[in-house]
């Protein structure tokens, strides 16, 4: 069952649901003008953007999906790549009537955000991402050098990393979310929202697919690096997270990067410092190219 929009959302988006690419997605949508695509991460949904959709809002259409597997959307048993996701998102944002998009990820989505990137050159105009390199272009080096060790643990073979996580579900998202640089970003309505979205056996699965979907991911970005990115894309990393790391990817895959850090701030970036992220997506996307 869904979860009501937030106060501040309402009345401006709404939830709804399309069947795109094999899947059933959910996504919120709202505001009118040039399309703004969200695409979140683990262990987040569409809710990871619900302080700055607002803003957006005023001047974009906002559309946030929750990503296959992720939140309110179909679990299926496979299509977690890098490539089926791009796609998956495509055809949602084709069935909505648009074309051309400015794209914003954060986490995992990011993954996506640079299939969907380098698969459809000339549908999206903008590339913003957030707090994550990319696999086979720096996320490796950056998961070994800062102990990154819930990689391996999601990694395991089927039904194992499920086995160990499921019931425990609230203690591990708790962790995640307390080791923010801006841990007040997170209310506990906010963890309850995250923990149901992610809670049981299937649900961790569809997650963790995410996880198991790295080599793959790492040789289908390969095969699109061969030609690089031509659109500006601006690369932000948490200081005390990502930090230089999604510059140091991208500007290996993308001709105009543009990058910098967001000062006191950890990984979620759109919820430890929305105002600071508006300023510099407002910056980006009125720059003349």
């Amino acid at each position: 069952m869904m979860t009501p929009l937030p106060a501040q959302l309402e009345p401006l988006f709404t939830h709804q649901t399309a069947q795109v690419n094999g899947v059933r997605l959910h996504y919120v949508i709202g505001g009118q003008g040039f399309p703004v695509l969200l695409l979140h991460g683990w262990p987040q949904t569409w809710y990871a953007w619900r302080k700055i959709m607002p803003a957006l809002a005023e001047k974009y259409t906002v559309i946030a999906p929750d990503s296959r597997g992720m939140g309110d959307s179909e679990r299926t048993e496979s299509g977690y790549d890098a490539s089926t996701l791009a796609e998956d998102v495509f055809s949602l944002v084709r069935s909505l009537g648009f074309e051309h998009i400015f794209l914003i990820s954060h986490d995992l989505g990011v993954s996506a955000a640079y299939a969907y990137a380098a698969r459809y050159r000339e549908a999206v105009q903008r590339l913003v991402i957030l707090d994550a390199p990319l696999e086979g272009f720096g996320r490796e080096e950056y998961a070994a050098k800062n102990s990154v060790w819930h990689y391996g643990l999601f990694q395991a073979p089927r039904s194992l990393a499920e086995s160990l996580v499921e019931g425990r579900e609230h203690i591990l998202l708790q962790w995640f979310f307390a080791r923010a640089r801006n841990s007040a970003a997170f209310t506990q309505e906010d963890i309850a929202e995250y923990v149901r979205c992610y809670s049981g056996r299937d649900a961790l699965r569809a997650g963790f697919e995410y996880y198991r979907s790295f080599s793959t991911n790492a040789q289908q970005f390969r095969a699109y690096s061969k030609e690089k990115l031509r659109i500006p894309v601006l690369a932000l990393g948490g200081e005390y997270s990502g930090a230089g790391w999604p510059f140091y990817s991208f500007a290996q895959l993308a001709e105009n990067v543009s990058g910098g850090i967001i000062p006191e701030c950890g990984h979620y970036i759109a919820e430890e410092q929305p105002e600071e992220l508006l300023q510099r997506l407002n910056t980006f996307f009125s720059e003349q190219e």
